[in-house]
């Protein structure tokens, strides 16, 4: 039997009714209290108590180094976290714990757990459950769906079902208390562990309009690296506000600017329509089929790794994790 560490970071799923509206305020053992299971198996370890929308890069390292410390005592490792970053977290450790040989699955809730009617029993028990036979990686349980650490999104607000595998199929489920298989693969190569970041990474999101002075100035705010959410396979305008220029002008000035899609499904492609191609020959790196929260962090561990701009174009474009589709 494997042995299991669950790490609390509060998040809903922790929280209990405050002055001003929910907040986190139970820890990791009064949770397994609430469960209707056998959790003999199962170590307590509260890291902090945080609604997730202030986990920043900081809580990030420290949530990957508490993993590190434990993986060679514990089998698996449960980590209950809020929703609304659940899913650049759970990148952001797939990229800081490549290959790691132990489960760690990512679970929460939409509903307190102190509410008779909350998810937030049954995503972790069945996370638990999960953790007693899936092969290593980094992984989000919610409902009863098992998705990639670095290919989940939120996609909604206050449903159960609140996250998607988006461009990649479901790793496993659990159903009846048993956990099933279904796109599980072992880890590919030797442990690696990374303990740093470069956080200044800014995210655009375009809209018809949309200045060019605004992407040029991002160099003067002293942005390292960017990643851009343009129109379908990738387009940007190229006349009257030319973004091509700008994003040439970020490239040219050593910051390496990601190309992503707006569309949640498939990939982004510099290699299709005329107003992408100014973006090809400047160099803009696509991100293929990456989710955006994948592009994100993956970026934010390049970046820690080196700065030399084809360097990153090769990391960017390799599948290291399953975060692209090769």
């Amino acid at each position: 039997m494997r042995r299991i560490l669950l790490l609390a970071t509060g998040g809903t799923i922790a929280c209990v009714p405050g002055d001003n509206g929910l907040i986190p305020g139970m820890n990791g053992e009064q949770l397994l209290r609430l469960l209707d299971m056998d959790v003999t198996d199962v170590t307590c370890a509260d890291l902090f108590n945080m609604d997730s929308s202030n986990i920043q890069p900081e809580e990030w390292k420290q949530m990957a180094a508490a993993v590190k410390e434990a993986a060679d005592a514990y089998g698996a490792i449960v980590i209950t976290h809020g929703t609304d970053t659940m899913a650049y977290t759970a990148s952001m450790l797939t990229f800081l714990l490549q290959n790691i040989p132990i489960p760690v699955i990512l679970t929460g809730s939409q509903y307190p757990m102190v509410y008779p009617d909350s998810d937030g029993r049954a995503n972790l028990q069945n996370a638990i459950i999960a953790a007693r036979a899936m092969p290593g990686g980094v992984y989000i349980l919610f409902g009863s769906g098992i998705i990639r650490g670095c290919r989940a999104v939120k996609t909604r607000t206050t449903s159960l079902n609140a996250f998607e595998s988006i461009n990649a199929p479901y790793v496993g489920t659990v159903v009846d208390g048993r956990y099933i298989p279904l796109d599980e693969k072992q880890p590919a190569g030797d442990f690696l562990y990374y303990d740093d970041v470069v956080t200044d990474v800014a995210l655009i999101k375009l809209v018809p309009g949309t200045s060019p002075a605004l992407l040029r100035n991002l160099l003067h705010s002293g942005v390292k690296g960017l990643v851009v959410e343009a129109f379908g396979l990738g387009g940007v305008h190229n006349f009257r506000r030319d973004h091509a220029e700008s994003l040439k002008y970020l490239i040219e000035n050593q910051v390496p600017v990601i190309l992503t899609s707006q569309c949640l499904y498939e990939a982004s492609s510099l290699n299709v329509y005329e107003v992408s191609s100014a973006l090809k020959k400047a160099g803009a790196i696509s991100a293929f089929d990456m989710t955006t929260e994948a592009a994100v962090t993956k970026l934010m561990w390049a970046l820690s790794q080196t700065r030399d701009m084809e360097k990153i174009r090769l990391l960017m474009q390799t599948d290291l994790c399953g975060e692209i589709s090769v």
